[in-house]
């Protein structure tokens, strides 16, 4: 097909992908669903003309019609000076191991049956849902440049909510864990949910005002998913991001510091090439509350007479976009027990209801909160109902009070510290 392809345009590019998932659900406390799902197809796009276009097809039979969608395609496609990426070397990065590949059914749930059983000890009226999957994906590439670039990847995720109904009151958090190799950190996972319902259990009340709120690392996208929009190279280019043009300016307090690293062992986003066949490269974007640098793929990088990254991640039926791989806040020196103690009168914020509430491209967020604890004389002293806390990243990040030495992985992408915010706006029912 590259061949093909390559007669009748300047550039050619031919990405095949072929995965196996198994999936396994838990319902209120029991097992509900049992999956095994295959993809198998190919993607293809082309410079002709100076004009880029795209196909995609899951039938593998159908190439000379997909050869012909593509080059068809390029007609209307947006017209750029895009290169794909020759051969060049990359980093080796462990991302699949043969004993996840070969987990089985019985194990899968075996996993969810220790789970509940440890959420349910810590509180017995829990409600608990799990959606556990693993998967086999394996992905090639060709270009009209030379690379031939093969991955495979043993992603494991877990994707974990729990509710508990004790009349009107209403608990409910989620939480996420992923692995690309074999460990049993999911019960360490576990049982930090587990905690989180016992410290639920016992009632507090905290007044609205303006005061110190600490974010842990399951809250603190809410502080983070502005900064993703705004690093992202897309909307760079569309000129909405407020960190366009600012690269080298000092935004936030300098003990912020954000990394893109694609090399670290055992991570799902980790990665060698991206889905372009451009090396992947640990890069700094925010360094000391100093703006870096953005990331992009070939497209956006073009379009903004930029170097790519490495970032391009694609699904089957979707063109390349820059995406994050593994989006570390580096962490600080505070003991997360001393940052506690600190504390004379605040909130702990541990699960957003919902993410993106709020303005998220000028950076404003409100959001409710599903699961949060009032601190008092540097304890923990019980769980604060119907809350919501409001600010602006570009404001708020300018003072960070501390930011812990612990982090933890959420939500599969990003390692995140606790952050303590010395003043934001939290209203309360009543």
């Amino acid at each position: 097909m590259l061949e093909h392809l390559q007669q009748q345009a300047e550039q050619a590019e031919v990405f095949e992908i072929a995965s196996e998932a198994t999936q396994i659900g838990f319902e209120a406390n029991q097992m509900r669903s049992f999956e095994v799902t295959e993809t198998r197809g190919i993607a293809v796009r082309v410079v002709r003309q100076g004009r880029l276009g795209f196909a995609a097809s899951s039938n593998l039979e159908a190439k000379d019609q997909l050869a012909t969608n593509a080059l068809e395609s390029a007609r209307y496609g947006p017209k750029l000076t895009l290169q794909f990426p020759p051969p060049q070397p990359a980093a080796e990065v462990q991302v699949y191991d043969p004993r996840l590949a070969a987990l089985s059914i019985e194990r899968l749930v075996e996993m969810g049956r220790e789970i509940i059983d440890l959420i349910r000890q810590a509180d017995p009226d829990a409600h608990v849902n799990i959606d556990l999957q693993r998967q086999v994906r394996r992905t090639a590439l060709r270009n009209s440049a030379g690379s031939e670039v093969e991955t495979q990847k043993t992603p494991l995720s877990l994707q974990l909510s729990v509710q508990r109904v004790r009349g009107d009151d209403v608990l409910l958090t989620f939480d996420y864990f992923s692995t690309a190799i074999w460990d049993d950190n999911y019960l360490a996972f576990a049982r930090r949910v587990a905690e989180k319902l016992r410290l639920a259990q016992q009632p507090a009340t905290l007044a609205s005002g303006r005061q110190p709120v600490l974010f842990s690392p399951s809250s603190a996208p809410m502080l983070g998913l502005p900064l993703l929009l705004a690093l992202d190279g897309k909307e760079v280019h569309r000129g909405v991001s407020p960190l366009a043009g600012r690269v080298g300016e000092q935004i936030f307090d300098p003990q912020l510091t954000l990394l893109d690293d694609p090399h670290l062992p055992g991570r799902p986003g980790s990665a060698a090439y991206d889905d372009e066949g451009t090396p992947c490269r640990r890069q700094s974007l925010i360094e000391n509350g100093v703006l870096q640098g953005f990331i992009y793929d070939l497209k956006t990088a073009a379009q903004t007479g930029s170097a790519p990254t490495g970032n391009g991640q694609r699904g089957l039926f979707s063109p390349p976009q820059p995406g994050f791989s593994n989006l570390v806040w580096i962490a600080g020196q505070t003991p997360l027990a001393d940052m506690i103690a600190g504390i004379d009168e605040g909130l702990w914020v541990e699960s957003p209801l919902g993410l993106g509430q709020g303005n998220v491209i000028s950076g404003a967020f409100s959001n409710s909160l599903s699961l949060a604890f009032k601190i008092e004389k540097g304890e923990i002293v019980g769980r604060v109902k119907d809350v919501s806390v409001a600010g602006n990243v570009y404001q708020d990040l300018r003072r960070i009070a501390a930011i812990s030495r612990e982090s933890e992985w959420v939500y599969g992408g990003f390692c995140l510290p606790h952050i303590l915010l010395d003043g934001l706006n939290v209203v309360t029912k009543g």
